[in-house]
């Protein structure tokens, strides 16, 4: 190829797996965050550890 034809070509994706891998990771993080916030606030309201 040359590289007027080099310069029309189209392809790839927009985000990559570097950036997807990182957005759920966060998500799994503020999930697990969620979980634990939730589980401290039930265990101080209800006065049980368990």
């Amino acid at each position: 190829m040359n590289y007027e034809e080099l310069k029309l070509v189209y392809g790839g994706a927009s985000l990559s797996g570097a950036v997807i891998s990182a957005l759920v990771r966060a998500f799994d993080l503020a999930l697990e965050l969620g979980r634990a916030l939730g589980s401290s606030l039930r265990r101080h309201i209800t006065k049980k550890a368990c």
